[in-house]
């Protein structure tokens, strides 16, 4: 490649090996830093859920509303990530992401009543949506083709970690203070991660001072440019069919991050912090489903080289086997039965994740990043539906089996969907 080249021309390489790994291990290090701490500020509420329903009087349908505050403003922002780290690069793109993740948070400790709730958790939503897609074209300039799935499993295995460890930490600090004191510290931990980013990343992976130039064999780099046109038909036309299937694994993980807590103490009588233990529990196997999917995925690659069976299949997989497992939770009411078959399809359906944001980076150079957001908006459109659709029918019904049932005939049409998805075929914008 020219510009590794010219890179080399320029620079004596020095201690190989050691300086490879010290710059990939700070770049993985705060990517993976980065998804725990914006899924720990995404799914505190639902772990503070009860007593904020407690302290302001709230029905399960505006809860359900409050829960879906985020996903308004997540989905309304998710393609200024994309464009973001095009033109601006992703260093400076989600600095100012996490920057309005972390006021918003501490935001939420301070709010009066329902509508500064549903106002805080808007701001959380408006920096969240556009970071990943920014991470994405991160990513795609510092990591080669065949470690596409492993970057996105890793970070999505560190974002379940977060989603894992809020609902204890959230109880803890709850027990300890009160619900408010929980979402100021976890806001301030999202503005520390911005002033570490902005010091130690660079858009240039050539840039980074303790990277060896040789490491950079197999590197298709796309730099920030502002004068980079946003191919936003083109983009749509193929990324559609990605959105819909995403649509289906969303509608089941919003479900998944909104009610579990609640599920436990109404279903099965539990209080607050063994809830808090068991929805933890939970989160952690789906982030090992992260990591799984994706090394899966590139090992499926480096095999067949084929990335749409590498891909397709996992997602397929995923989809069918998180269904197959929620089916009998609506059968049995015995919490120790019941609890493996929820870690079964919370680690079924996280396989779903690494794959699916690899395509995005399969088919794009430049613009991974933007393709990345048509990913998203399905999680972002099922997240705006299904809290409310959830509450509403446990309202209607109070009977969780229904919702649940909702959820499985979802996650099957979104296995049907994945036969348009085309990996394979690249994205060729003419700029």
């Amino acid at each position: 490649m020219a510009f590794l080249q010219e890179a080399e021309n320029e620079a004596t390489v020095e201690t190989s090996s050691s300086r490879l790994a010290s710059a990939h291990t700070i770049v993985t290090m705060l990517l993976c830093v980065l998804f725990a701490i914006m899924y720990l500020d995404r799914v505190n509420i639902s772990a503070a859920a009860s007593s904020i329903k407690a302290h302001f009087g709230l029905s399960n349908a505006e809860l359900g509303w409050t829960f879906s505050a985020f996903s308004w403003a997540y989905l309304g922002s998710v393609l200024f990530g994309g464009w973001g780290a095009r033109r601006y690069g992703a260093r400076l793109t989600l600095l100012v992401c996490v920057v309005v993740v972390g006021l918003g948070t501490i935001a939420t400790g301070i709010v009066s009543g329902l509508i500064t709730l549903f106002a805080a958790r808007l701001a959380v939503g408006l920096g969240e949506g556009p970071a990943f897609p920014a991470a994405t074209q991160a990513m795609r300039n510092w990591y080669p083709a065949d470690r596409f799935g492993y970057i996105q499993g890793i970070t999505h295995s560190a974002s379940r970690l977060g989603a894992a460890l809020a609902p204890p930490i959230v109880a803890v600090l709850i027990l300890w203070g009160d619900w408010r004191v929980s979402f100021v510290i976890c806001g301030v931990a999202a503005l520390i991660w911005a002033a570490c980013w902005w010091y130690f990343f660079q858009d240039d992976p050539r840039n980074h001072p303790r990277v060896d130039l040789k490491s950079l064999q197999g590197l298709s780099l796309s730099l920030p440019d502002k004068h980079a046109p946003m191919p936003l038909g083109i983009v749509t036309r193929q990324m559609f069919p990605a959105t819909l299937v995403m649509f289906a694994y969303g509608w089941t993980y919003w479900v998944f991050v909104s009610w579990l807590p609640l599920y436990f103490v109404n279903e099965h009588g539990l209080d607050l912090k063994n809830s808090a233990i068991l929805t933890g529990a939970l989160f952690f196997a789906g982030l090992i489903g992260n990591t799984v999917g994706g090394v899966t995925s590139d090992a499926i690659l480096r095999r067949t080289g084929r990335n749409r069976l590498a891909r397709c299949s996992v997602i397929a997989f995923s989809l069918v086997g998180s269904a197959g497992f929620l089916i009998p939770t609506m059968l049995i009411g015995n919490l120790y039965a019941v609890m493996p078959l929820l870690a079964g399809a919370m680690f079924c359906l996280e396989l779903t994740v690494a794959p699916m944001y690899a395509i995005s980076m399969d088919m794009a150079r430049e613009y991974a990043g933007l393709a990345s957001s048509y990913v998203i908006m399905g999680v972002g459109l099922s997240g705006i539906v299904s809290p409310v659709v959830f509450g509403w029918l446990i309202d209607r019904t109070g009977n969780w089996n229904v919702p649940f049932a909702a959820a499985v005939s979802i996650l099957l049409g979104g296995a049907l969907a994945v036969v348009w998805l085309r990996p394979d075929k690249k994205l060729i914008i003419r700029e």
